[in-house]
């Protein structure tokens, strides 16, 4: 059968965002996950302090485990292996985020794995990889944005070093992981064979790290922290208005003498200081000061209006409340409205990848702890008795 996401069986072993997430990008395009979590608890972050739903579900595994049907076993149990095994047998995918040796001590690793399945796809999520000195320690994407240099570039130029408000380290290994699975997938189509997958946070918050690194090794010295501002154009950051901010990207000779017409500032065209883009940079505070002056005379829906109008490239610095609420956002499907058994109306961000011919889709919520056992060990050939013969030794719930 040809490669295609809808074939594809993926089993989920993953916990909290990284791997979570990977697979619930899977399943939007329509792979069939199934979820695996230790009997009991779950993933860890249906326990986790945090915001709770009405109903109180954990609202942080609901944002990373739609389209996932749910399955608990306890692989500490010669049965709860041997039905994961049994399981992975037939499976496309297994994407595993264990700390490097614990997926070989539960028997449930790569090389256990693929003398069942020589097909299997077997990815890896961990906080520093499989490999090298740092690849016991615990993952966790504040620590991945640290080490990487993240953290040193972000924040204000005089300020302490911030980690990005998003968790750019956790999502960006999913990311990755994901187009791993995927040419792993393809290559198997030729070769007939699958293979493992090494990811990590750390990895993954280095690969952002584009521009960043590409100044380290042009000039020979660690880039600093510019707040909202570009490393190599200006004007192009967030400047203060009279009731807020906007962010301007007049980043080209020709934006930059619009934006001075708009602004009514033809002076600035004049001034030495910024004739060029080199010196628009090296003298970017002295450029947000000026800018800054006339700005502060309008509102933001004001100025943005007439940037547009001009063709300069502007917008509004919002929170997340306004950000879902913009006809924009619900005209690209990128907040949906989805029915929980159990909490009734819950709403989930879209599928971000618009694909033609075959669109992704949300086809269920996150599951309920182990609320497809049944119909996954059925499916994979166990009777009914069996079923209930391995719930009682406590291998499966």
């Amino acid at each position: 059968m040809p490669f295609a996401l809808e074939h594809l069986t993926v089993l989920d072993l993953t916990q909290v965002m990284a791997g979570p997430y990977c697979c619930q990008l899977l399943g939007d395009l329509g792979a069939d996950v199934i979820k695996v979590e230790p009997l009991g608890r779950g993933d860890a972050t249906r326990q986790a302090t945090g915001h709770r739903l009405p109903g109180g579900e954990s609202a942080a595994f609901l944002a990373v485990n739609r389209n996932k049907r749910g399955i608990a076993l306890d692989l500490k149990t010669e049965e709860g292996r041997t039905v994961f095994h049994r399981l992975a047998a037939t499976a496309d995918v297994v994407v595993e985020s264990f700390r490097p040796g614990v997926a070989a001590r539960l028997g449930v690793d790569y090389a256990s794995l693929r003398e069942l399945n020589p097909r299997l796809v077997y990815a890896s999520i961990s906080g520093f990889g499989q490999t090298g000195p740092y690849a016991q320690r615990p993952g966790y994407d504040l620590i991945a944005q640290a080490m990487s240099g993240i953290m040193s570039v972000t924040g204000d130029a005089n300020g302490e070093p911030v980690k990005c408000g998003v968790p750019v380290a956790d999502l960006s290994a999913g990311l990755f992981c994901v187009i791993g699975i995927l040419s792993a997938c393809l290559s198997r189509e030729v070769t007939g064979v699958g293979q493992a997958i090494d990811t990590s946070l750390y990895d993954a918050a280095l690969a952002l790290s584009i521009w960043e690194t590409s100044e380290l090794w042009a000039t020979g010295a660690a880039p600093g922290r510019l707040g909202s501002a570009h490393r190599v154009n200006a004007p192009y950051q967030a400047l203060r208005t009279r009731d807020g901010y906007l962010t301007i990207g007049a980043n080209n000779d020709r934006l930059w003498s619009r934006l001075c017409e708009v602004l009514g500032r033809q002076d600035l065209l004049a001034d030495q200081r910024f004739r060029t883009n080199t010196d628009r940079v090296e003298r970017r505070d002295e450029l947000a000061a000026e800018l800054s002056v006339t700005l502060r005379r309008k509102d933001t829906g004001v100025w943005v209006d007439e940037l547009l109008d001009a063709g300069v490239p502007a917008g509004p610095i919002r929170d997340y409340a306004e950000s879902c609420a913009d006809p924009h956002t619900l005209a690209r499907e990128m907040v949906l409205e989805l029915e929980h058994p159990r909490e009734g109306t819950v709403r989930s961000l879209g599928i971000p990848v618009k694909l033609g011919a075959t669109p992704g889709s949300v086809r269920r919520v996150a599951p309920a702890l182990g609320e497809h056992t049944d119909e996954v060990l059925a499916a994979a050939g166990c009777s009914a008795e069996e079923i209930e013969a391995l719930r009682s030794t406590g291998a499966v719930g």
